[in-house]
Formats: structure tokens, sequence, C-alpha cells
């Protein structure tokens, strides 16, 4: 959504300053996520917290914080950098024991970050972006429910967020093709089931997941983008495999398969969408080009391969294959900026 609106901006000074703590918040909770299933890196303090918020660090202190970043970039507001600042301080705020301050500044992250996406439903009142300021709602009440010392039923409202978050941009890219009568209305009607869902029925949560796939692999221009080549075709594999696994997660959901539905979503879906739109949000924000290749589907299919490991075999070592997953998109998107430099220095 924001990667057009972005294309002639990127993050000021105080905003790089934030990104040092956004890496930290991912390392952490890559290294907590590992230290669930038993693989451990260290008996540091700060590990052990890591294992605690997890959820907290990857969903509010890092992706939270990216989703915040992009937002402020393109709507131009300096006050808007509020949100990733103190989602971001909130991370660390969790990671060095302080539970309380960390919760209250997720918070008030949130709060700056709905603000946000109210001045942008007035600037342009649309589907999306009405989609989109519902998604800053849900991370609002999660953050107030995990202040609230209520964190488990925290976790729904998150992965709404985020959820909320994809769907609203995808259909904003996707808002030129023609869809029959009643889709844009169906699709309300899903995002209010998965709302509602969030709060009070996990059944309800996971229907409206299942549901919202269905809805995106039927209306989303992937379905033909596929058959393109290049980054094209990459960004469709990368969206029609995180709808497969976003089925999934409801299916797991609806049978309360908690670790399957979790990272089916969290990973499967969510994760896949970040490596398909990567290669067009960076260079929109923080104006770093990268050279595509065909390099970027490894980080893809390790991703997926690991996941299905994960599910069908072993959780340690299919978690471990997804943190390398990770670690090696990282490497291949910074070997792709270096790459593009030395090709149009």
């Amino acid at each position: 959504m924001v990667a057009r609106t972005a294309e002639r901006t990127r993050a000021p000074l105080h905003g790089v300053v934030i990104f040092p703590f956004i890496a930290l918040a991912l390392v952490a909770g890559v290294l907590g996520g590992l230290a669930r299933v038993g693989v451990s890196a260290g008996n540091a303090d700060w590990l052990g917290q890591a294992a605690v918020w997890h959820g907290a660090l990857m969903i509010g202190a890092f992706m939270g914080s990216v989703i915040a970043i992009e937002r402020a970039v393109a709507l131009k507001l300096r006050w808007a950098w509020a949100a990733p600042a103190c989602s971001a301080a909130g991370g660390l705020a969790l990671l060095a024991g302080l539970s309380h301050v960390g919760a209250i500044l997720l918070v008030m992250s949130s709060v700056v970050f709905t603000a946000v996406n109210w001045v942008l439903v007035q600037r342009q009142r649309a589907d999306h972006t009405v989609l989109l300021l519902a998604s800053a709602l849900a991370w609002l009440v999660g953050n107030g429910l995990l202040a609230a010392g209520w964190g488990q039923l925290a976790v729904p409202c998150w992965f709404s967020f985020l959820v909320i978050t994809i769907a609203a941009e995808r259909l904003e890219m996707t808002r030129l093709m023609r869809r029959r009568p009643g889709a844009h209305a169906l699709l309300y009607s899903i995002v209010a089931a998965l709302l509602a869902g969030a709060l009070v029925s996990g059944v309800l949560f996971g229907i409206a997941l299942v549901a919202l796939a269905g809805w995106l692999f039927t209306y989303d221009i992937a379905r033909r983008t596929v058959f393109a080549q290049g980054l094209t075709r990459y960004m469709a594999i990368c969206l029609l495999g995180g709808y497969a696994w976003l089925a999934i997660a409801g299916v797991a959901w609806v049978a309360a398969s908690r670790d399957l539905a979790l990272h089916a979503l969290g990973l499967g879906f969510i994760v896949s969408m970040m490596m398909g739109h990567a290669p067009v949000i960076l260079p929109a924000v923080a104006r770093v080009k990268l050279l595509f290749g065909g390099w970027f589907y490894v980080p893809l299919a390790a991703l997926h391969a690991s996941l299905a490991v994960r599910f069908l075999s072993e959780r340690g070592p299919g978690a471990v294959g997804n943190a390398l997953a990770i670690v090696l998109f990282i490497a291949t998107v910074v070997a792709s900026a270096i790459a593009f430099r030395r090709r149009h220095p």
C-alpha cells in the first residue's frame, strides 16, 4: 500500500536510529523461539526474557515497528515516528526484564499508530485504508490485553493486526482487477469474523482465516502473475505459498493445534509475505535497491521446507531451519544490495 506513496521519500535520520533496536528485537525473537523448543543459545538473562516474550518481540517490537516505519515514511508525519520508536523501545524493555514498562510502551506505540491510520483514512477514504485502521485497532487491543496481564488473549489480536494489514495491502495493490459483485462486502464480513473470533472464539477465528485464504487466492492477481518471469513471478509464488499456509493455520486453529497454528500463520504466511514484498518495499522506503535473481528462491524454499519438517517430524530441527531461512534471507538481501551497487555504481 505505502510503497507507491513512499517512492520519493525515505526514512529520516531519527528513523535510521531505530533500526538497530528493531534488528535486536528480531534476533532476540528468533533466539527466544529456538529456546522454546529446547535449542539454547546460552544462559544470559536477556535470552530467558526473549523466550518468555517471543511473540511480543516478533510481532510488536519487530514487525509492528517495521510497519509503523513504512506508514510514517508514506504519510510524511514527523510525530508518526513515535510509533516505531515506542515499539522498538518496548522490545528493549521486555528484554531488560521491565515487562510492565515494555507493555506500556507497546500500548503507546499502537495508540500513535492508530492515530496515523486515522489520518490515512481522512486523506484517502477507501476499502483498504479502512481495513488498515481496523488492523491498527486490533494491535491496540492486543497490546492493551498484554498490559492488563492477559498475554495469551493478546496473541489472536496481534495476528489479526498482521493478517488484516496484509489483506488490505493486497486489496490496494490489486484494486484495478475486476471482481464479482459483493466481493468487497464478503471481505469485510471475513475481517469482522476474524476480529470477533480473536476476542471470543478460536473456532471462529480459524474459520475466518480459512475464508480469508480462499478470498485472497480467488481475487489476488498472483494467480495470473505466477506465469510471468523474474521478480513478478517470485512475488506471486511467495503470495500463493503464503495463502496455502494461511489456510493450514486456520484449520489448525480450529483443531486447537497451537504450535502448528501459530507458526503456519507467523512463518508460513507472514514471513512469506515479507520475503515477497521486501524487493519492492526496501527500494521505496529505505532507498535500498536490490539486484533480483534466482537466489531469492533459496531462503523461500528453506522456509517452507523447514516448516514441513517442523510439523511432520521434529520441532527442534524444523525450528532451527526456520531461523536459518530468515538469516539466509537477510544475507540474500544484503548481498543483492551490494551486487546492485557494484553493477550500478
